[in-house]
């Protein structure tokens, strides 16, 4: 999609995911080794009453199922003959929140809303797309949650 196909309003469901404990253990194994992390054991006695995934795992998990949503979108468009915009690099984001704990066996399914969708004033032919962007558990609690911002192609013939 390009910048003008996005509506303020505009809110997607991204994908689910299920955080199983073997998965837990090698993501924290290999990028954050905090005890909680690592072992049933550990997380009994830690903070969250159990084996919890780390905060930088859900993270992971946005991205990965962001990447597989927007490969979908433009197949679909490239499909319906509809043209496709490129995303380009994200200047960052901000309010990231985990506001409950993902627990081994937690589903949590992700979202994104859009907020603003704007020309860019500093690349000329992209605008910059910011979207709210959350994730809930299967019992409905938020655990998850912050703001991105990335550069996303206009349409040529607006740019």
């Amino acid at each position: 999609m390009h910048l003008e196909d996005f509506r303020v309003g505009d809110r997607a469901e991204i994908g689910a995911h299920l955080f199983t404990a073997e998965e837990i253990l090698r993501f924290a194994r290999a990028y954050d080794t905090q005890g909680f992390h690592l072992s049933e054991e550990a997380g009994l006695a830690g903070p969250f009453r159990g084996l919890a995934a780390s905060g930088w795992h859900t993270c992971a998990v946005w991205m990965k199922l962001t990447v597989a949503y927007n490969v979908r979108t433009a197949r679909e468009r490239m499909a319906a003959g509809l043209p496709v915009g490129r995303f380009g690099p994200s200047p960052g984001f901000r309010d990231l929140k985990w506001s409950a704990p993902v627990m081994a066996g937690d589903t949590l399914t992700y979202f994104a809303e859009v907020i603003e969708a704007r020309p860019s004033g500093s690349r000329p032919g992209w605008g910059l797309l910011t979207a709210s962007n959350a994730a809930v558990n299967q019992r409905g609690v938020e655990a998850f949650s912050f703001v991105s911002a990335v550069f996303v192609e206009r349409r040529p013939d607006v740019a």
